[in-house]
């Protein structure tokens, strides 16, 4: 009697026998035609990137772990950065390695996960396009003022365009050139970059003034092509300013950052693109009417000026008679001065002597003039310095008075502490330890007990 917990295995049975390489193609058979393509949500563990650019990584959740393959032309396809422990989600067929006798998911295309994968993957982009400078206000475009044909970048379908349409067609009507992309799902980056890069390629005369890239509001997931990199590049290189009107007010992307400005909303950014017509209307004619204002006043000076010249001309004989008047009389006067003056001049030489044209009278009257300069400067000499010396001998009489050596002669004497400041009364006398007394001759040092 056999025991309950024994097996016995019948070898004679007819079981079919297998190589290992038989049972691997049939267990990945049966994976990859019983599964299909699945989407699976974990975080990349152990990311390797091979040389032949293939990638190799696990997805883990807090109970299992999966093995998977991206291919590279896969892996080209993932426009944000692979880290440890991203969240992602994963579209793929399962398969099996027979090389290690496991089951793996074949990688096609990859998202981030949740808000925190799409934010940590935002903020190391946003940190890597600001540190080349692409958000630095010196590269910021200036937006016309009255741009004469603008073009619109956004969906042909929904409210946006028909807002933005609307709103600038009531503020000033001009020519818009709309380019449809789409704004979300996998194509709309490629599809708003080729739209930037398509307007800027343009000819000058077919190109518009400006750029409005457009979309109302979503979730972070649904804005998330306007914050793919060849998006901002395409934005920083277009010639042509951009406003960003991605989103509501508190929406931001990576766009907004780039653009020449930023608008919270579509509505918003037909407002920054055209004025209102009736407020330019209104300013233009306060402009005419302070030009015509200005034009009476200029007018009705010069028909001021124009009319004392008519005064002036109005008597053109009376006036030029008045100047040759004028003339005559002073040809009179100078007909009249003139022989008086020839007159005048002849009895000055009549009555000039003659004998002042000898030279040697000449010199000796110059001779004696030299000769009384000289005494009077010698005597002017001798008077000052005998002042000078006068002064002198009184100031020095001065000085001998006040010399204290002259009252010391006197029979007076000076005091002098131990200190060698000088003594003028008794109390100082009667504190000092000795007095130095100074007399005509020296000095002598006397005990204060005298």
């Amino acid at each position: 009697m056999l025991d309950n917990n024994t097996a016995i295995i019948n070898t004679s049975s007819n079981l079919n026998e297998f190589s290992v390489t038989e049972i691997s193609n049939k267990i990945k058979f049966l994976l990859e035609n019983n599964f299909g393509y699945v989407r699976i949500k974990g975080e990349i563990s152990g990311l390797k990137i091979a040389t032949s650019g293939h990638g190799y990584f696990s997805l883990k959740d807090a109970n299992a772990v999966m093995a998977a393959t991206c291919w590279r032309h896969s892996l080209a396809r993932v426009n944000f950065a692979l880290t440890e422990g991203l969240e992602v989600v994963v579209t793929g067929k399962i398969t099996a390695y027979a090389g290690q006798s496991k089951y793996q998911i074949s990688v096609e295309m990859i998202e981030p996960a949740g808000i925190g994968a799409f934010m940590k993957i935002l903020q190391e982009r946003k940190a890597k396009l600001e540190e080349e400078g692409l958000f630095s206000p010196e590269h910021k475009k200036k937006i016309p003022f009255l741009p004469k044909k603008i073009g619109i970048v956004t969906s042909i379908t929904g409210a946006v365009i028909k807002d933005i349409i609307h709103r600038i067609t009531d503020r000033f009507p001009m020519h818009l050139c709309i380019w449809p992309v789409a704004v979300q799902g996998e194509s709309a980056a490629g599809e708003i970059t080729a739209a930037i890069n398509g307007f800027n390629n343009l000819p000058p005369e077919l190109r518009p003034d400006l750029l409005i890239v457009a979309r109302g509001g979503g979730s972070i997931e649904d804005l998330w092509p306007f914050n793919e990199e060849i998006v901002v590049r395409a934005a920083f290189n277009s010639d042509i300013p951009i406003i960003s009107a991605v989103g509501h007010e508190t929406d931001y992307t990576l766009l907004d950052l780039v653009a020449d400005l930023r608008a919270p909303t579509p509505t918003a950014a037909a407002e920054f693109a055209s004025p209102v017509i009736d407020g330019l209307k209104y300013t233009l004619a306060s402009l005419y009417n302070n030009i015509a204002r200005r034009a009476s006043i200029i007018i009705k000076h010069k028909a001021q000026v124009l009319e004392g010249y008519n005064r002036i001309l109005q008597y053109p004989v009376n006036y030029l008679n008045n100047n040759i008047q004028k003339l005559d009389e002073l040809g009179f006067r100078l007909s009249g001065s003139l022989p008086n003056l020839v007159k005048q001049k002849e009895m000055a030489l009549k009555y000039f002597p003659v004998s002042r044209l000898q030279p040697t009278k000449i010199l000796h009257y110059k001779h004696l003039q030299l000769h009384g300069l000289a005494n009077n400067l010698t005597s002017k000499k001798t008077n000052l310095l005998n002042q000078f010396e006068y002064k002198i001998a009184m100031s020095s009489s001065l000085l001998t008075s006040l010399d204290y050596n002259s009252v010391l002669k006197r029979g007076y004497a000076m005091l002098k502490s131990e200190d060698g400041v000088y003594i003028s009364t008794t109390a100082e006398v009667k504190s000092a330890k000795y007095v130095n007394v100074k007399l005509k001759d020296g000095e002598v040092r006397l005990g204060a007990s005298f």
